[in-house]
């Protein structure tokens, strides 16, 4: 009897296994490119991105170049982001620490959130932001509970690109799913 029972409790483990993955892989498909955080048509490719212009005179100003409407902005070269307002105003801008893996300057958008887990280098993370993800690494913004930046460790990928956390709590107010993020250089 006990055969029997394992084998219908295997059967019926594969199938759920099976079942999950044909969800999945329907759910992914059906994702919008606008929803997808992979770069839309308007992207450009990283070859051929040249840096913004910058303002010598005001090094926090919004750089040109970089996009139109509500926006967040988030400059690789500078490590800052911009948190731009309908109307093109500034609404909030604050040096980010980076993790080691860079997202490819383009357009992207926020698709998913979580309000607490714990970051890829195994620090507790809050108000996360995820708008894309390179090579399996996720990329997102977030700010650890601890109010540290990312490790500096390169066997530990990470795509965290960490905030204080008050400027965390700025971009998860901010920064809903959908909202448009702009990645420069």
């Amino acid at each position: 009897m006990a055969r029997s029972s394992s084998g219908f409790v295997a059967g019926l483990t594969a199938a759920a296994v099976l079942t999950v993955g044909f969800l999945a892989h329907q759910a992914q498909a059906t994702i919008p490119q606008s929803l997808s955080g992979r770069p839309g048509p308007t992207a450009t490719p990283a070859a051929s991105v040249s840096k913004a212009p910058r303002d010598k005179r005001r090094p926090t100003a919004l750089p040109g170049g970089s996009g139109t409407g509500e926006r967040v902005v988030y400059s690789l070269d500078d490590d800052r982001v911009w948190l731009v307002g309908p109307d093109g105003s500034v609404q909030n801008t604050f040096r980010v620490g980076p993790g080691n893996v860079d997202p490819a300057p383009g357009t992207y958008a926020v698709v998913s959130r979580s309000k607490a887990i714990t970051g890829t280098d195994g620090v507790p993370v809050e108000h996360v932001v995820r708008f894309t993800s390179t090579d399996g690494v996720v990329i997102g913004f977030s700010a650890a509970l601890d109010g540290s930046w990312p490790t500096s460790d390169p066997a530990i990928r990470t795509g965290g690109i960490r905030e204080s956390r008050a400027d965390g709590e700025a971009m998860w107010m901010f920064a809903t799913i959908g909202q448009k993020v702009v990645v420069i250089r």
